[in-house]
This record gives C-alpha cells, structure tokens and sequence, in this order.
C-alpha cells in the first residue's frame, strides 16, 4: 500500500470513529479507493478499480454532429476511446485546457459487455480510501435537479468531494 493510500485508510477510519462508529473487519473489507480530479475548483472522486489509465491531454479527433459533451475520440492501442469533457457535461463553465488537464480513461468490465470511455478533468488530485458509513447520499435538491452520474458525497480533510457513478458515466456511450 503506497503512502496516500495509507493516509486515505486512515483518514477514512479516523473519520468512521469520529462519527462515533466503531469499524468492524467487515468495513475494512468493504473500503473502497477513490481517485480525485479537480473541475473547477471543486473535487470529484471516481471508484480507482474502473480506472484503466491517466493520459496527458492530447490528440482527440472530433466526431460530427456529437453532443456538446464529447470530445472525440482517441486510439487507445488499437481500441477507439470516446472522449466525454465532464465541464460540459455538467453545465459548468467552459475553460481552457493546460499542461495539468488529463484524459482519466474508465473501464468497466461485466459478463456482457466491455465498455471504455476517457474522461477530460482539470487536474488529478490523490487517492483515498472511504468506509461504506462515510459515504452519503446526494442531496435531493428539487424534481429538476439530476444526480444522475453522482454515487455519493464524503469530506476528505475538511473538503467536500462529489463521488460519480463511472458505471452511469459509462452508459453515455449508448447515446453517442
């Protein structure tokens, strides 16, 4: 276990006690580690076991008549990757991309189907690792506000980070 993975254990145990939870054997099992990205100032996390690769921003060739989200599309070994800017897809502000925007290409795997997708964000940020009790859900804010892609809410040293969905992410792909 690397340093921050570490430090993600235990700030995810001191936070379980803090709560005034004891962790059992089981919530050690159930931990899982989240990769944070920056967009916009605010922190995101995605489940670290759906990520395939971290890649500079590079070459996205643009694909016609594709929604205002997608990027393009890039050759990942042999594999043609959809590129989705999550700045877009949320409705946040536009911005340029610079030397710390990165393409954090997703993987999830099940029985019946492969699927792969890249992700543009600001900035990667850490790893953490989360207790199950720690996780909360989003807010329901009214009937207009989706949640769709959100998995949960959790504060990391004292910041507030947004947990996505990478499986719902991951369905974008039937729409493009």
């Amino acid at each position: 276990m690397s340093t921050a993975e570490q430090q993600g254990a235990k700030n995810g145990l001191q936070q379980t006690l803090a709560n005034g939870n004891q962790p059992s054997a089981q919530d050690f099992a159930d931990q899982q580690q989240y990769l944070t990205f920056l967009m916009q100032d605010e922190e995101y996390g995605i489940d670290i076991l759906n990520v395939q690769e971290i890649r500079g921003w590079g070459n996205v060739s643009p694909i016609p008549n594709a929604p205002n989200y997608v990027s393009g599309v890039i050759n990942l070994r042999g594999a043609i990757v959809p590129v989705i800017d999550l700045r877009m897809l949320f409705h946040l502000s536009d911005s340029n991309y610079d030397e710390n925007t990165v393409v954090i290409v997703l993987k999830v795997s099940t029985e019946k189907v492969n699927r792969i997708m890249g992700i543009v964000v600001d900035a990667v940020s850490d790893v953490f690792s989360l207790l199950p009790a720690d996780k909360q859900p989003p807010p329901s804010v009214n009937r207009n506000f989706s949640h769709d892609f959100i998995e949960g809410l959790t504060e990391v040293k004292g910041k507030m980070v947004i947990l996505l969905d990478s499986e719902r992410l991951l369905h974008l792909e039937n729409n493009l």
